[in-house]
């Protein structure tokens, strides 16, 4: 008899990232895939599996208007409980550090169920930056079974916090499956002839309550450089359009969009000269399709990109990211020097791996060799 092994997500970074693994564990002799959506974002959620093509075999259906943390909290855990008692899981994978991540992981523990942790092991080291993800993350690498960090760096951290060295496998980041996969098939939205592009993401919580001062020193930037039009594709979220709309939509050269499916996306930030934003996958990107990325951000939990030179940390002092951002559009040797850098993030093939370690898990194929990245300084 086969084994079930339940993927569950819930918002639209997540079934991005985790398309890739769906697609390799349906590879896998001997496993039956079931895909569960805690609902956590809707259209934007349904908008990302689309360019996959995958639909979700559950959806719990938790999202409600402006639902406050503790309340989503205490809607995720019962119900995935009862879906994965319903299931029969015997195991189960998550990705990265929402609140879907802890909550159906802690929910599993609960069902004394093991939980692979795809993307284990990234730290800030700043509860507080990104909120409420570092804790999320690192709450879920306390329970899980097998952790599947990205990198060395990811793996490190995990070895610091005593897990098991035999338990974990570096993998590579799925982003970079996904992105490489979306780009060659997506379609960005109509583009302005003759200026350079400057696609803007722009949507973190901890940053909410100076958004619109951020936002000002975007229209500052682009108002500094006419030959450049910037894209920005604002979440969904009420509180951010609040903050960005009155500063940014009278701007000549800023296009506010919908949000854009993963396909479009991705040609679009391909199609750019440089990147802006304080999205995570955003940074993983960037730096897989060799566009330099301005980080929106005191702290960065991929340290990599960094360390590479593809990413430049801006914060988030309005003053800071106007200079940064000006700096390297007035710059182009600045800008050419941040791209196309060695890819620290993955290889193309890190779905493969995830799903050979939870087959592996099972007793149903070998221990895959870890991915070994790129030596940094």
């Amino acid at each position: 008899m086969g084994k079930r092994v339940v993927l569950a997500f819930g918002t639209r970074p997540e079934a991005i990232k985790m398309a890739p693994v769906i697609f390799a564990m349906r590879q896998q002799k001997g496993i039956e895939t079931v895909v569960l959506s805690t609902g956590q974002h809707r259209t934007q959620l349904e908008d990302a599996l689309r360019v996959f093509g995958i639909e979700p075999d559950a959806d719990l259906q938790v999202m409600t208007d402006r639902q406050t943390l503790p309340h989503l909290m205490g809607r995720i855990v019962p119900a995935a409980a009862a879906k994965l008692k319903e299931l029969q899981a015997d195991y189960v994978m998550v990705h990265g550090d929402t609140l879907t991540t802890f909550a159906v992981t802690l929910a599993a523990f609960f069902e004394q169920i093991p939980v692979a942790h795809v993307e284990a092991g990234l730290r800030s080291f700043n509860l507080s930056e990104p909120f409420p993800e570092e804790a999320n993350r690192r709450l879920t690498d306390v329970l899980t079974d097998l952790d599947l960090p990205p990198t060395l760096t990811s793996k490190e951290n995990l070895l610091r916090e005593g897990k098991p060295p035999q338990n974990i496998i570096v993998t590579g980041q799925t982003e970079v499956d996904a992105v490489l996969y979306a780009s060659e098939c997506g379609t960005p939205p109509p583009l302005p002839e003759g200026q350079r592009i400057v696609t803007v993401t722009m949507h973190r919580r901890e940053n909410l309550p100076f958004m619109h001062k951020l936002a000002a020193a975007l229209a500052r930037a682009a108002q500094a450089h006419p030959d450049c039009h910037f894209v920005y594709p604002v979440h969904l979220n009420p509180a951010v359009r609040e903050a960005v709309y009155p500063v940014l939509e009278r701007v000549p050269n800023f296009s506010l969009l919908e949000p854009l499916e993963f396909g479009a996306m991705a040609g679009l930030m391909k199609r750019s000269t440089l990147l802006v934003t304080d999205s995570g996958g955003v940074q993983e990107s960037g730096a897989t399709l060799g566009v330099p990325v301005v980080v929106l951000r005191n702290v960065t939990e991929r340290p990599e990109g960094l360390r590479v030179g593809a990413l430049k940390l801006a914060g988030t002092d309005p003053e800071q990211v106007f200079t940064t951002i000006d700096t390297l559009l007035s710059d182009e040797a600045a800008l050419q020097a941040m791209r196309y850098r060695p890819n620290p993030y993955g290889d193309g093939r890190a779905g493969e791996r995830c799903a050979q370690g939870v087959a592996w898990r099972l007793g149903l194929a070998e221990r895959p060799a870890d991915w070994e990245g790129i030596i940094l300084d």
